[in-house]
């Protein structure tokens, strides 16, 4: 009976200490120490951009109302279960916040698209807007930009083990996706070739559903939205070759708020310095697989 009490005891301590070394199900011993962790921003708290009516209105309400995508993952998604906002664009958001005295907690979000940005910008239905925000000068006519925080290009999103379509120039007669109505189409046509027309949908989800499925080769748009849902698609899709345009991603506001605008870009520069910016990028979009690319030089007017 003393020998199997003493097996009995040996084989718990084994168990025990197997558990132990394991950490989670399935994972490496110490992986979640490794994971990219986002950063916290400190609140700053004796703020004043009295001079900013934007700003002076948001700090009467105790609120900032910030326009933002919610269909990009890693980039701006929402998850509407669990009422939150995940993404670097969202990041982006969040630290300038808190530089302009914002707590996380005095922030909402609110959801604009692409075609109704400067509406809601010169309208007053938001404070500023953060959300794959292409900087040009037709834009400028109506709102102003801090910036840019990033300089994304187009690019393809293939499965893994493609090794066919390394480029644009790859992809001659290949089945190639991408938004109805965006100038990602019209980019990549003319690689494409004339006797083969792009695949195209209403949104990217549907595009990445086919290219998982294997009904068409690629998926074309921004980097920074593909690298999105390179990272959602861990292990099954890969960005591929090098981007073939330039779009400089800035942060929307007021035309007139020069004031706010240079706060603004006064935070990016504050949290590209301190590594936030970095932290960031590799806790989101960095899930990808690639590297952070360098922070381009902010555009001051």
């Amino acid at each position: 009976m003393r020998t199997r009490r003493t097996i009995a005891a040996a084989l718990s301590v084994l168990a025990l200490t197997a558990v132990a070394a394991c950490g989670k199900d399935g994972s490496p011993a110490g992986s979640d120490a490794a994971a990219p962790t986002l950063p916290t921003y400190a609140v700053n708290k004796s703020a004043n951009l009295d001079a900013s009516p934007v700003w002076k209105k948001a700090k009467a309400k105790g609120k900032l109302t910030i326009g933002a995508k919610a269909d990009q993952p890693y980039l701006g998604f929402e998850d509407v279960t669990a009422n939150t906002r995940t993404g670097f664009d969202i990041e982006i958001a969040k630290m300038i916040a808190a530089d302009l005295g914002f707590a996380p907690d005095q922030i909402d979000f609110k959801t604009v698209v692409s075609a109704n940005r400067e509406t809601e910008i010169s309208g007053g239905g938001i404070d500023y807007y953060v959300g794959t925000y292409s900087i040009n000068d037709k834009r400028k006519a109506s709102v102003s930009f801090a910036g840019p925080y990033y300089i994304a290009g187009q690019d393809l999103l293939v499965k893994k083990d493609n090794t066919a379509i390394t480029g644009p120039e790859s992809v001659a007669g290949k089945n190639v996706c991408s938004v109805t109505g965006s100038t990602s189409v019209t980019q990549i046509q003319k690689y494409v070739g004339e006797g083969k027309k792009v695949v195209q949908y209403d949104n990217y989800a549907q595009c990445v559903d086919k290219l998982l499925t294997g009904e068409i080769d690629a998926v074309t748009t921004d980097d920074a939205i593909l690298k999105g849902f390179g990272a959602k698609n861990a292990g099954k899709l890969k960005v591929v070759g090098k981007t073939f345009s330039a779009e400089k991603y800035g942060v929307g506001l007021n035309h007139d708020d020069k004031v706010l605008r240079d706060a603004i870009n006064n935070a990016l520069k504050a949290h590209e310095d301190n590594g936030d910016w970095k932290k960031a990028y590799d806790a989101t979009l960095g899930l990808s697989g690639a590297a952070a690319p360098a922070v381009p030089p902010l555009e001051r007017y």
